[in-house]
This record gives C-alpha cells, sequence and structure tokens, in this order.
C-alpha cells in the first residue's frame, strides 16, 4: 500500500520532537556495529512497523537482511523506497512473498545459512477482528502460534536473539487483540530459558497501514467524510520512531525485557478528532462538523469545493475500546534508569506451563473440530489471563462509517 504524504507529523500527533533523541546520541555507536555484523530475518517486514525497521537496517549496512511479507505488493513498494532513498548495501538484501506459517518458509530456512536476529511483526493488530469466531481463530493463530513457532525456528538455527513485537493493549487488556498479544509474551517467555528473547510496546503508530489516520488519507483521495471518536485519547508515535524502540530491544535488551516508551513532556496524550482536525487544516481545508454519518456524506458535494471538508465525530461504542492507554502493570518490575526515553519491564523466570498448555491444547481441539463459536475463545482468554476484563458491547467498528 502505497505511503501517504503526510505533512509535518510530528505537529500533527502535537509533539515538537522526536522520541529517543538521547538515547540514539548514547548507543548509536554500539546499534550500528551489531547490525553491520548482523543477519537479519525480518518477518512481516513489508508493513508500517515492519518496513521502518527494515529501513533502519538497510542503511546501517548488515551482513544480511532478508524480509518476508504475505503482501507482494508491499514488498515491491518496500524495494522501490529502498532503491530509491538508500540505493544498495554490500549485505545480502532480499525480499520474499511468504506466508511464515508455510511449508515454503520452513525451507527458505532450510536453505540459508542461518540468521543471528529474527524479528518479527506478522500480526492481526486491529480490536475489529475479535467480531466474529473465524477472523479470531485467525488473529489466535498469527499472533500466538506464529510466534510460538518461529521463535521455536529460531532457536533451532541457532540465532542468537529473538524479537516480536507486542502492543500496548497487552497492558491491562481490554480487548481480544491486547489478550492475544499479552498471551503472545507468555509463550515467548517460555522459550526464554533456551534463546534470549525481548519485545517491545507502543502506542499508535501515526498514520499507519490501516489505522484511521491513514484512513483520512484515502477519504480525502475519494472525497468522502472523515469520521473519528471525540472522546478517545491516545498517545501517537512515528513509524521510525517505533522501528528504534524495536531495534533497542532486539539489539540492547536483556532476555525477557519488554521495552516501551517513558511517558514525558514529550509524549502527549491527543484525540482521534483533535487530530483529524489538524490534519485537515494541514491539507488547507476547514473542518465542517456533521451531525451524523448521513448528513456527512450528503453535504460532500456541496462543501469539499468551497475548502471545507465534512467531519463526523462521535462517543466511542464499540467493544474492546480502552479508556485510557498504558504500557505496563502495577505488577511489573520496571527498569526506567537504563534508557533516556524508554522503560523496560524485566521478566521473571516463570510462566505457567499448565495454563498455556491448555490453551494450547483447547485451540488445537477446536481447531480440529472445525467448528467454534466465539464465546468460547472468550472463555478461554478469560480462564488463561484471570485480570482479563473483556469490554463487550456488541457492536463493531465494522459497524460504522
Amino acid at each position: 500500500m502505497k505511503k501517504p504524504v503526510i505533512p509535518d507529523l510530528l505537529k500533527l500527533i502535537h509533539r515538537e520532537e522526536p522520541l529517543f533523541r538521547e538515547d540514539l546520541l548514547d548507543h548509536g555507536s554500539a546499534l550500528d556495529d551489531r547490525i553491520r555484523t548482523g543477519r537479519f530475518l525480518v518477518i512481516g517486514g513489508a508493513g508500517s512497523i515492519g518496513s521502518a525497521v527494515v529501513r533502519e537496517l538497510f542503511q546501517r549496512n548488515p551482513k544480511a537482511l532478508h524480509v518476508v511479507d504475505l503482501s507482494e505488493n508491499n514488498l515491491v513498494e518496500l524495494v522501490r523506497d529502498l532503491r530509491s532513498s538508500r540505493g544498495y548495501i554490500d549485505g545480502d538484501f532480499r525480499t520474499y512473498a511468504l506466508d511464515a506459517s508455510s511449508v515454503e518458509f520452513e525451507a527458505l530456512l532450510r536453505a540459508q545459512p542461518g540468521y543471528s536476529h529474527v524479528l518479527n511483526f506478522s500480526a492481526l493488530k486491529h480490536v475489529r477482528n475479535e467480531k466474529d469466531p473465524f477472523t479470531l481463530m485467525r488473529m489466535i493463530q498469527v499472533n500466538i502460534f506464529n510466534t510460538d513457532r518461529t521463535v521455536r525456528q529460531a532457536l533451532e538455527m541457532g540465532a542468537e536473539k529473538y524479537f516480536c513485537v507486542s502492543t500496548d493493549k497487552a497492558s491491562n487488556p481490554a480487548n481480544m487483540m491486547g489478550a492475544s498479544k499479552r498471551i503472545m509474551e507468555m509463550f515467548l517467555l517460555r522459550h526464554s530459558d533456551r534463546i534470549p528473547v525481548s519485545s517491545a510496546r507502543f502506542a499508535n503508530v501515526a498514520f499507519s497501514d490501516g489505522s484511521l489516520p491513514f484512513s483520512w488519507t484515502r477519504r480525502i483521495a475519494k472525497h468522502q467524510p472523515i469520521v473519528a471518536p471525540d472522546d478517545v485519547r491516545r498517545y501517537f508515535v512515528t513509524d521510525r520512531e517505533g522501528a528504534l524502540l524495536c531495534l533497542f530491544s532486539t539489539l540492547l535488551g536483556h532476555s525477557r525485557d519488554i521495552f516501551f516508551p517513558k511517558l514525558s513532556a514529550k509524549l502527549h496524550l491527543t484525540t482521534f478528532a483533535e487530530m483529524a482536525v489538524r490534519y485537515l487544516e494541514s491539507m488547507g481545508y476547514e473542518p465542517y462538523i456533521c451531525s451524523s454519518e448521513e448528513e456527512a456524506r450528503l453535504r460532500v458535494t456541496e462543501l469539499i469545493p468551497q475548502k471545507r471538508w465534512p467531519c463526523y465525530f462521535f462517543r466511542s461504542d464499540t467493544t474492546g475500546e480502552k479508556d485510557f492507554e498504558e504500557f505496563h502493570t502495577t505488577e511489573e518490575e520496571v527498569d526506567w534508569d537504563r534508557f533516556h526515553d524508554i522503560g523496560v519491564v524485566r521478566n521473571e523466570v516463570a510462566w505457567d506451563e499448565e495454563s498455556l498448555d491448555h490453551f494450547e491444547r483447547t485451540v488445537k481441539s477446536l481447531r480440529q473440530a472445525g467448528c467454534w463459536e466465539r464465546a468460547q475463545l472468550v472463555e478461554l482468554f478469560n480462564g488463561t489471563l484471570p485480570t482479563f476484563e473483556h469490554r463487550e458491547t456488541f457492536k463493531y467498528l465494522d459497524d460504522k462509517m
């Protein structure tokens, strides 16, 4: 998917300066040295954060950089982007349009001399994916069991480190997507006595593929109204900031660490509606607030020639929507001193083996039976995460404009 042109992204997310500037000054040389001598496999490397990580790796000239993604179109755009901006590297750079759970992917691993670092960005990231039992089951497969499979493969090939991206929604999750990532973290820990593993939780990536802000670029291109909730406040990071956080975790993190951006004066909460207004103004339009979806649709032809854009802002009432964002729980031990703008959750060498085995057996049994209900999966998540507070309203984002 073509990357949208976003004017002055930092101002749109209500910030004056990028994150991690001081940490790059302190640790940038170490990061560069480790990348230059490394062989990297990036799974899901053509999405927003995956491709941003690939760009950061590419410009530091690693020995090998192989990128796997299901989207051949995104892979093509990634290669064109790199060739047009950075050109070429001395190392072995290749892309593969593969499913990481396929026999073709396994054959690829056997054909390679191995990788020092395996980074996994493949995920179903949308809360809306829990609306039906079938998409929800695929989310479980991708977010949890693909991670479990690929970390085992990394172990078999003798990788130095395995990284899998998580989300702020995994901290005290209120939806199934966040809960699936929290369970992914637990499965990841289960391997940490045999291979170093780490992760990262970060906020919404501004204008990432499929996000609500990204959809505004499409609505403008198609002369359609812009919609946004006016009561949901979120932290936003840029794709490069997310990429750097992941690389810090991969290359400088200890095993079982989960990196997250510290909340500070640099990181501001903002509503989607506020961000939409700033975006439209940056594009030269005056937002025109409508009272309904129908009014917004009907007034497009009238308003847009006047440089006014119809918007519909609403109160959020969909399943799994969390009132606020948090990157760690009060029960987690956090290292606040290792980095300037990064906090680190330090996990103990402990996990509930019986609970994880039960989760795995139950999912396998449901899939073998060939039928399951959404309620069964919600119940399984509740049993695996006793503190899971699933917020069910029986309303979903697909029911909105």
